[in-house]
This record gives C-alpha cells, sequence and structure tokens, in this order.
C-alpha cells in the first residue's frame, strides 16, 4: 500500500516537472527565436533599407550635366532625364548611351547644397577657436 502511493506520487511529479520542462523549453526557444529576430533586423534588414533610402534620393537628385558612374562602370553626363532613364554622353567621340536610373551607382558632381553644408560644419569650429582665442587675451589682460 505504502509502495502504491509512493509510486502515484512518483509519477505525477515526473508529470508535474515535464510539464514544466515542456513550458520551460518553449519559452527559452521563444525567446531565443525573437533574439535572432532582433539580430537580423538590427544587422540585415535596417542597413540594407538605410543603403537603399540613399539610393534613391541620389537617383531623385541627378540633374543635367551631372557627371555619373553606373554600375557596369560607364562613366558619363547626364544630357536628357526621363521618369525612369537618363541618357548619358560619353567619351571623346561624344557618344551617348540610355541607361535606366537604377542603374547609376554614384553621382561625381559636387553641388553647391554639398559645398554649403560642408561650409556649416566647418563654422562651429572656426568659432571655438575664436572664443578660445577671446579667453586667452582676457587672461593676459588680467596678468
Amino acid at each position: 500500500m505504502f509502495t502504491n502511493s509512493l509510486i502515484a506520487f512518483a509519477t505525477e511529479t515526473a508529470a508535474t516537472t515535464a510539464t514544466m520542462d515542456t513550458k520551460a523549453s518553449t519559452i527559452s526557444m521563444l525567446f531565443s527565436f525573437g533574439l535572432l529576430i532582433i539580430v537580423f533586423y538590427f544587422f540585415l534588414i535596417r542597413p540594407q533599407k538605410k543603403k537603399e533610402k540613399e539610393a534613391k534620393q541620389l537617383r531623385d537628385n541627378l540633374q543635367i550635366g551631372d557627371e555619373v558612374t553606373t554600375i557596369g562602370g560607364i562613366v558619363g553626363i547626364i544630357v536628357r532625364k526621363n521618369e525612369d532613364t537618363c541618357v548619358i554622353e560619353t567619351g571623346g567621340d561624344r557618344s551617348k548611351i540610355r541607361v535606366k536610373l537604377w542603374a547609376i551607382s554614384e553621382n561625381n558632381t559636387v553641388h553647391d547644397v554639398a559645398e554649403e553644408s560642408a561650409k556649416e560644419s566647418f563654422k562651429p569650429k572656426k568659432e571655438k577657436k575664436d572664443k578660445e582665442a577671446e579667453k586667452a587675451e582676457k587672461s593676459d589682460k588680467a596678468e
């Protein structure tokens, strides 16, 4: 009688432990899967979307007269631009090639907007140097 109750208790305990182990393993598996998704997002998906956004912005800002390089390595100057294609002029014999906008990989022309933003980025440094010079002058006068 005592052994029967002991066996019953052991089987109940084993069943309860197995249920807890199953729940714990399920939770840890879901946690691992979620962590994997987060890692994929930050290392693969997010940077790819950022590159696509920059490429779209580059293609939207193309102007006639810009020097561009295609994915295939052809360098030329844009002479005509349509919705999804542009005509570039290449070489000394001024041959013209029509290419899709998605095939343009980089714009080699520096525009005024980029130059202005570069100048603005240097202004705070100059102001900082001016402030340091003023402090040095004040300390010299105080002595």
